[in-house]
Parts: structure tokens; C-alpha cells; sequence
């Protein structure tokens, strides 16, 4: 099997490895979030609070966090995929 970084300048190589772990550990908070709301996604976890299932406090808050968390996955996992595309051209 090819080494994935075999190609790749070393600075820019960890910067990849480091966005990976970013996109790692902002997906593992969030899941961690819907866990605790006891549900499978953001949008389910509103739902659950607007139609009176889960009380309002603290689940509002953990539901909003949990959809920052998705937006910040979102923009690290486009910056990886843009440093890696960047990275092969070398």
C-alpha cells in the first residue's frame, strides 16, 4: 500500500494530519453532544425540542452547539480537501 504523505513536503504534510485530527475530535464533541440529547443529528434534536420532548434548557444550547460544530467539521474538512489537492500538485 502507497504511503499517503510519501509524496508530500513534510510541513504540509502535518498540516494535513493536523486538519484530519481537527475534523476528528470536532466530529467526536459533536456526536458527544447528540448523545447526550439523545439524538441521531442536529435537525432531530430540534425537533425534539420544539415538539416539547426534551425541555428547553440546556438542550437549546447543546443543540446550537452542536450545529457550530458541524459548520466548523464543514470548513476544516474544505481546507483539507483544498491543502490535499494543493499537496499532490507538488
Amino acid at each position: 500500500m502507497d504511503n499517503f504523505y510519501s509524496n508530500i513536503p513534510a510541513d504540509q504534510a502535518q498540516e494535513i494530519e493536523q486538519c484530519a485530527r481537527l475534523m476528528y475530535e470536532l466530529r467526536g464533541a459533536r456526536d458527544t453532544l447528540l448523545a447526550q440529547l439523545g439524538a441521531a443529528d442536529a435537525p432531530q434534536a430540534l425537533d425534539c425540542i420544539v415538539r416539547g420532548e426534551m425541555p428547553e434548557h440546556p438542550s437549546y444550547e447543546q443543540y446550537l452547539s452542536a450545529r457550530i460544530l458541524d459548520t466548523l467539521h464543514a470548513e476544516v474538512r474544505a481546507d483539507l480537501a483544498e491543502r490535499v489537492k494543493i499537496a499532490n500538485q507538488v
